[in-house]
């Protein structure tokens, strides 16, 4: 004996935010449950990588999380990537470097002129 599958939806059209499953009760009927979208990682804003220690969660969802699951304690945690904070401050530490630098070869120029 085939069965007849007759449902009634809630919306008609087959979009994205509209997935079901047919799934059979205890009392022997079909039904259809609704999923939800899968849940995404965020991503670095630089590389887009995917970002480590960042509970996978929608939008709506992610809201009612606690701040611990959202971010990592870190500069820029929850935002860029371990590489992409680590080549952030390397770059900011050179430019140090790099000013360093120049001031102290145009000191070296003003006491050679002096000397002369």
């Amino acid at each position: 004996m085939v069965q007849r599958l007759v449902f009634r939806r809630r919306l008609s059209y087959n979009t994205n935010s509209n997935k079901r499953r047919i799934v059979r009760t205890p009392g022997g009927k079909l039904v259809y449950q609704y999923l939800k979208k899968p849940r995404k990682v965020p991503r670095c804003g630089q590389c887009k990588d995917k970002l480590r220690g960042i509970v996978p969660a929608r939008p709506q969802e992610r809201s009612r999380m606690c701040r611990r699951k959202k971010t990592v304690k870190r500069a820029y945690g929850g935002v860029l990537c371990h590489k992409c904070v680590k080549e952030k401050i390397v770059r900011a530490f050179l430019l140090e470097e790099q000013k360093i630098v120049i001031k102290v070869l145009r000191a070296q120029k003003a006491s050679a002129k002096a000397k002369k």
